[in-house]
């Protein structure tokens, strides 16, 4: 049986430990008729992830997080069939033991498309981008309100106004320097929020991580998956992680990817969802992509202008 897990330390206790892990998931696997196919845990994901057999995916979530399992049922079971790239299909989910949640749900074919990018050909790039943005528009074009029960954040111009209050400090206790830290109060007091824009589904970190592709039939898309965290908001909310993570400040591929999305947005409005993103660390994304840019109106030129 799997143990209550409620606090960081058991979380770390318990979520990262084999030995406790694998027979909860076995037993689960056998309460679903899954049981004998075998289970191998992938590596990456923050909640313990099996792939169980070729077939199916058992998504895991403790106590301290069901809250995401639920999140993640509920979407899935909304998508089905809905994008133009395949999504999951939910296969059971529900209560476990001691607080846990789980996900049963199908396996999706294909390679992951960020260990996958350095061989793929710069014409098929632009597809992929093209692609990525037609599933987010067939995404934020779905009717978000089936899901509002479970999916926060509510009032968004509540939430943004939360998120600007603690930006400078979010931002310097994950070590941004001060000459960047300085200018996040008149950036976000300039910047063209909305605080009542039309309400989208979001998947928040749609990113070449949570994408699968197939090099054998043209670098055709094959999966978007990890909805767990997904909220409903701005629709341009949802394109922080793709000028990050996707197109990786590429002008070019982002503007592909905006052309089979359908809509221009403002590089200034992307770098302040930057800064008032949930999981947003801007020193990790300065390390990471090494702008030129010396000043946040130039870096939203620079992550987030398109050619």
């Amino acid at each position: 049986m799997l143990p209550l897990v409620e606090t960081d330390e058991e979380w770390d206790a318990v979520v990262p430990d084999e030995s406790v892990m694998r027979p909860g998931a076995e037993a689960l696997c056998a309460r679903l008729g899954v049981g004998g196919l075998p289970l191998e845990r992938f590596a990456e994901g923050s909640v313990p992830v099996y792939a169980v057999g070729d077939a199916h995916v058992l998504k895991l979530f403790p106590a301290a997080s069901a809250a995401d399992g639920l999140v993640e049922e509920r979407v899935l079971d909304r998508l089905r069939g809905a994008l133009p790239i395949p999504t999951p299909e939910l296969r059971a989910a529900g209560a476990y033991v001691n607080g846990w949640r789980y996900v049963l749900m199908s396996r999706l074919p294909g390679e992951g498309l960020a260990p996958a990018w350095p061989r793929v050909p710069q014409p098929d790039r632009e597809r992929i981008a093209h692609d990525c943005g037609e599933a987010l528009a067939a995404l934020h074009a779905l009717d978000p309100e089936p899901l509002a029960d479970a999916l926060g954040p509510g009032d968004w111009s509540a939430f943004l106004a939360r998120q600007q209050a603690g930006a400078v400090a979010r931002q310097r206790g994950r070590g941004l320097p001060e000459a960047w830290s300085e200018q996040i109060p008149d950036f976000l007091a300039t910047a063209p929020l909305p605080r009542a824009p039309r309400r989208a589904l979001l998947h928040t970190e749609f990113m070449r991580e949570h994408l699968l592709t197939d090099p054998a039939d043209g670098w055709r898309l094959t999966g978007l998956f990890d909805f767990e965290p997904a909220m409903i908001g701005d629709p341009a909310y949802d394109l922080v992680a793709v000028g990050l993570f996707t197109t990786r400040a590429d002008p070019h591929l982002l503007g592909h990817l905006l052309r089979g999305y359908g809509r221009d947005v403002d590089p200034r409005l992307l770098m302040a969802y930057t800064l008032l993103h949930v999981y947003s660390n801007l020193p990790w994304y300065l390390r990471e992509l090494k702008p030129s840019a010396g000043t946040l109106d130039a870096l939203a030129e620079e992550w987030f202008g398109v050619v």
